[in-house]
């Protein structure tokens, strides 16, 4: 009984320190919010443009669009690295295993 008496305080303390520890981390009193833009003054027009663009308006849509374009993507270089595998002889469809 007394080793679950010190577990449970032992406990207890860790879930209270969890607690306090962002009004520890907080160096203001007042939190400042901040903003998270892309700099589009020194991109010029163009696809990087408009990704800029789409960050700064909806990041929402950018997550979206990022999340497709990442698979797609590399959907796209696997396709093109086994064209090119088997363009120079290797060939990982009709492999022997040696068991």
């Amino acid at each position: 009984m007394k080793r679950f008496e010190r577990l449970c305080t032992w406990l207890s303390c860790c879930a209270l320190a969890l607690l306090a520890m962002p009004g520890i981390a907080l160096a203001a009193k007042k939190a400042v919010n901040v903003v998270n833009v892309a700099d589009t003054r020194i991109v010029d027009g163009g696809i990087l443009h408009w990704w800029a663009q789409l960050y700064n308006e909806s990041h929402l849509y950018f997550a979206i669009l990022t999340i497709i374009i990442i698979p797609v993507t590399g959907c796209i270089f696997g396709m093109l690295a086994d064209v090119v595998m088997n363009h120079i002889g290797i060939d990982l469809k009709h492999r022997e295993l040696s068991e």
